[in-house]
């Protein structure tokens, strides 16, 4: 009887090594959105490059809105017949990738 209670402690011990829970820790993941901050000029002010450039690339746009930043680049808000977008160019007219 001895050894039976003796075989029914161990058989219950390693039990319990089964049902213990892994403790598991997660680090947040950090995210930094960078946004360039465009302040908006009239469409005036905007280089004659930068305007050549546009009528040169798309002759139907219309120039809704402008932007720049402090690097001088220019953000232009066009509608070319029914459909709007954005185009960015720098100072000297070239087209930017963005």
């Amino acid at each position: 009887m001895k050894k039976l209670m003796v075989s029914a402690a161990i058989v219950i011990a390693s039990f319990s090594t089964y049902t213990t829970t892994a403790q598991t820790t997660t680090t947040p993941a950090k995210t930094a959105s960078i946004q360039e901050e465009y302040i908006e000029v009239k469409n005036e002010e905007v280089p004659e490059a930068v305007t050549k450039a546009l009528k040169t690339a798309y002759p139907d746009a219309i120039l809704d809105k402008a932007y720049t930043n402090a690097n001088k680049e220019y953000k232009l808000d066009v509608t070319v017949g029914n459909k709007k977008g954005n185009l960015f160019a720098d100072a000297t007219g070239k087209w930017i990738q963005k």
